[in-house]
């Protein structure tokens, strides 16, 4: 959750107001199944047997453990605009030497030729869907034919009947975990400065016109995994 869309400066830390030892706790008493998210992301890239992948927004490192922990010898590079998060997941994968690097930078630009590209609660900095786009074109050009992308993050319908129905699910998650119900909703509105979250189809619809066949590969309340596979011509 920590690579701004502008290419500039992301603080996990300003955004969330709270300290990097923090983090773990907080993002599931935030996000909906949090933990299964990471593991079926995880799943969807590992069944595809890659040797090489990129890890957008890597933040404290936890999308790479998934994958790190479930194959005895994929390698991951994270890439994060934030060296506070950096150094986080340093310390967190400190046991798998080799087999992880790490970048700071902004995914905006190229990248390199990998196998499968992850992004965890990263994309969503992102704030229009032409951006996004754009950056998902840049995932394309970076995978070898027959790589895979896979997102875990947020969607929410666009509708604005569902869309509050959506948010009125994501605060009862909030209130399970000890969040009151009003706190929940000021989160909401605290985390619009900086979010964006946009529909499942729309997600699928800018996957496919970059050349991506596309699917959503599992959901929990408004916590997504699509997954993006580059098609072998």
């Amino acid at each position: 959750m920590s690579t701004g869309s502008d290419g500039k400066g992301y603080s996990f830390r300003q955004h969330l107001h709270l300290e990097l030892d923090e983090y773990d706790a907080a993002i599931r008493r935030f996000i909906p199944g949090y933990d299964e998210m990471l593991g079926r992301a995880a799943e969807e890239v590992l069944r595809r047997g890659p040797q090489r992948v990129l890890d957008l927004g890597a933040g404290t490192g936890a999308m790479i453990l998934a994958l790190v922990s479930r194959s005895p010898t994929v390698s991951v590079e994270a890439l994060d605009l934030d060296p506070e998060m950096l150094e986080l997941a340093r310390e967190r994968l400190q046991g798998w030497g080799g087999r992880v690097g790490y970048r700071e930078g902004s995914f905006q630009g190229d990248l390199p030729s990998v196998d499968a590209v992850t992004a965890s609660l990263a994309l969503h900095h992102i704030p229009t869907l032409d951006a996004k786009t754009a950056v998902y074109q840049n995932i394309h050009r970076a995978l070898s034919e027959g790589g895979v992308f896979v997102s875990a993050d947020v969607t929410l319908p666009s509708h604005p009947s569902l869309r509050g129905a959506a948010y009125q699910a994501w605060a009862h998650h909030l209130v399970e975990n000890g969040i009151p119900l009003e706190r929940a909703f000021e989160h909401f509105r605290e985390w619009s400065d900086e979010d964006t979250y946009f529909a499942a189809e729309q997600e699928l619809a800018a996957l496919r016109s970059v050349g991506f066949q596309a699917e959503v590969a599992w959901r929990n309340r408004v916590s997504t995994v699509v997954v993006g596979v580059k098609t072998v011509l």
